[in-house]
């Protein structure tokens, strides 16, 4: 295993942190790790320095990915040691704005400037960050992957060629797509696809997705959106999905996905939204592999819907101006949720 930091971005914190480690477990990692507690990262382990990098391409609550390469008493020495290619590198500190007086920066930049490299601090080879330990001291690490927060804006609704007023912004359904592990070739059903925002990202990920919507105009909605994202999906079907079936009725679920149309009764066909959710999720749950997930986006403080398994968590996050949501994790099959101090729950320093 290789150890990884996640510097977040500082929207929604605890989804953020649920987000970096689920996505970490997706790649076949794990959260924690053997490396220093560093304030304002989160550590997670992944299979290799390779899946560094695909970490960062996954993740949406997140600035970069890192990996360390020096204690604090060897920080210099390493970053000669790096230097002795005569690559351009640019050396920054977590969490603090760039441009912003540091005298250990200047003292870490002219070491590598010694070993043989140049500041380039525009369009550098390689990008070196410190962060400080609990005790103050600066380690030494390395960049492997940043955010494409570009991607998700050029995917916002108003983008879209199918557009409604109320969809989960790309980066929300993104962070809800890593918090059911998915990954490439893994099974995702959307039982209430809406504009398609929730598949689009699980596509991206390289999931075969499957949706079921029992409105005509937002299947073809959805399929346009997700076209238009070079997105294809294994199935789509128009029904209630809690009578409806997929293409492959015995399929075996990996995930299911979903973001009920809570305050949005035209889509429900005159049913009030819990009893639906109540009637189709136990349906479809029935179909999740075991180590599965279920990942719901649902109003705060809405009962559990029955037949799920345990809820892992509930994190609450405010998804427009007056409309807070719970991203709820689901495990189905398990007997017990972690307590406060299990080892397994993510958390910030």
């Amino acid at each position: 295993m290789t150890i990884a930091y996640v510097e977040l971005s500082g929207d929604s914190p605890e989804l953020a942190a649920w987000e970096a480690t689920s996505a970490a477990e997706g790649l076949g990692g794990r959260p924690g790790g053997p490396g220093p507690e560093l304030p304002g990262l989160i550590a997670v382990d992944v299979p290799t320095i390779s899946d560094v990098a695909r970490l960062a391409g996954r993740l949406a609550l997140a600035r970069r990915c890192l990996i360390p390469l020096a204690r604090p008493e060897e920080v210099r020495t390493r970053v000669r040691a790096e230097a002795s290619g005569g690559e351009s590198a640019a050396v920054r500190r977590v969490g603090r704005p760039t441009g912003s007086p540091d005298p250990t920066i200047l003292r870490v930049g002219e070491e590598f400037v010694r070993g043989g490299g140049r500041i380039d601090l525009a369009h550098p080879a390689r990008r070196f960050w410190l962060a400080p330990d609990r005790t103050g001291r600066d380690w030494l690490l390395e960049e492997c992957g940043a955010v494409d927060r570009a991607g998700f804006a050029a995917r916002r609704m108003p983008r879209l060629p199918f557009r409604r007023p109320v969809s989960l912004p790309p980066r929300l359904a993104r962070a809800a797509a890593n918090l059911a592990r998915i990954g490439a070739g893994r099974r995702v059903l959307d039982p209430f696809l809406g504009t398609g925002a929730l598949l689009a990202e699980a596509g991206l990920l390289g999931a075969r997705i499957y949706g079921i919507d029992r409105s005509a105009t937002m299947v073809r909605g959805a399929l346009r959106n997700l076209a238009f994202l070079g997105v294809s999906a294994e199935a789509v079907v128009e029904g209630d999905a809690g009578e409806v079936d997929l293409a492959e009725p015995h399929l075996r679920l990996d995930a299911i996905l979903t973001d009920p149309p809570y305050g949005r009764s035209s889509t429900t066909g005159g049913e009030v939204t819990n009893q639906l959710v109540a009637r189709v999720l136990p349906r479809w749950a029935e179909h999740v592999v075991p180590g599965g997930r279920i990942v719901l986006v649902v109003p705060r403080g809405s009962d559990d819907p029955p037949g799920l398994g345990i809820r892992r968590t509930a994190l609450p996050v405010r998804v427009h101006r007056s409309l807070t949501r719970e991203f709820r994790i689901y495990e189905p099959g398990t007997v017990d949720a972690p307590s406060p101090s299990d080892p397994d729950r993510p958390r910030t320093s």
